[in-house]
């Protein structure tokens, strides 16, 4: 590629896996984040600036757009609207305007987990198709609505693709993102007792693999979702023990009471005090589906395949240890 690849969110913990992967290969990239420029490539700016947008892309041949609000709970839910839908507006817009030749939307697996979804086992890929409305909470509903803004534009003959990361994992993760803090908790033997759901992790590195095969090879308009290994919780905290030497929690707590706990916390106490919920409703929500996700389109049509969870969780708690956040030393 002969123009500027631009990285939306590429201080972020995937951006900055992605940045590294597209430099190693050559390419010239410019990252689009909040955060401080690390090079003289890089632009400082927000997505909802559409001057700034714009600017930044000149002589961009291709986007990857990560930018974006990646938590369960925020103090001021409007912030989801604003960001995760109407960022994506913007910067969609600032694309197709710019002449982009590839597009490539990073959104949630959330998005295929809504009201109808029973509450146990069940399974999803990318061909679930949900409304707004039945989302589990409004961080899955604004990441939804932007994925119908990238296929409204797709459908205009704009070459955009979708991808559906699963929960991304390894070390810095420094904005502690719902799945870095659940294991950062559980490492640190804050968290009693546990939900008997289903995990899908994939290193972060793999995951920016995944948005490149996007981009060689993914059809305009196509979601493509990017997990790896259905994990049940008790596996996690196996591994989370054997590594740290901190008992795992034995307390299994029904889902109806862990729900219970969740809407407490979410809508009484941190309404009240303004602090982050220890169990967001929104993922405890998601958490009583228990699916499991595949990913054979993008085995098939990208060439893309997840790496070994395990190894992600070892750096991610030395990487915990390297901080300064975890009570107790690893060996």
């Amino acid at each position: 590629m002969n123009g500027v690849t631009l990285v939306t969110g590429g201080s972020g913990f995937v951006g900055n896996e992605l940045v590294r992967l597209l430099r190693d290969r050559g390419e010239r990239v410019r990252s689009f984040d909040l955060a401080p420029p690390l090079t003289t490539n890089d632009v400082q700016g927000s997505i909802t600036d559409a001057a700034a947008v714009a600017a930044a892309m000149e002589d961009v041949d291709s986007v990857f757009h990560l930018a974006g609000v990646a938590h369960l709970w925020v103090k001021d839910r409007g912030v989801f609207d604003e960001i995760n839908r109407r960022g994506v507006e913007i910067v969609v817009d600032a694309a197709v305007k710019a002449g982009v030749r590839k597009f490539v939307h990073c959104s949630s697996l959330t998005t295929l987990v809504g009201e109808k979804t029973p509450i146990g086992a069940s399974t999803a890929d990318e061909s679930v198709r949900l409304t707004p409305e039945e989302m589990l909470g409004p961080y899955p509903r604004s990441k939804l609505e932007a994925e119908r803004i990238v296929e409204a534009a797709a459908a205009k003959g704009f070459d955009a693709v979708i991808a559906l990361p699963t929960e991304p994992l390894g070390p810095g993760d420094a904005a502690l993102t719902p799945p870095t803090r659940m294991i950062l908790d559980f490492a640190n033997g804050a968290t009693p007792a546990y939900i008997g759901c289903v995990l899908n992790f994939v290193p972060a590195a793999s995951i920016a693999e995944g948005l490149i095969a996007a981009r060689e090879h993914g059809a305009r308009g196509e979601r493509y979702l990017l997990g790896g290994e259905n994990t049940p919780m008790r596996d996690l905290l196996a591994e989370i023990e054997k590594i740290t030497g901190v008992p795992a929690p034995k307390t299994k707590m029904p889902y109806w009471v862990a729900l219970a706990a969740g809407a407490v916390d979410t809508k009484l106490v941190s309404t009240l005090t303004g602090k982050p919920p220890k169990a967001p409703l929104t993922g405890v929500r998601l958490a009583g589906r228990q699916a499991c996700f595949f990913s054979d389109k993008a085995a098939t049509r990208l060439g893309w395949k997840a790496a070994d969870w395990r190894p992600a969780l070892r750096a991610a708690i030395d990487w915990f240890a390297a901080e300064g956040l975890l009570r107790k030393t690893v060996s």
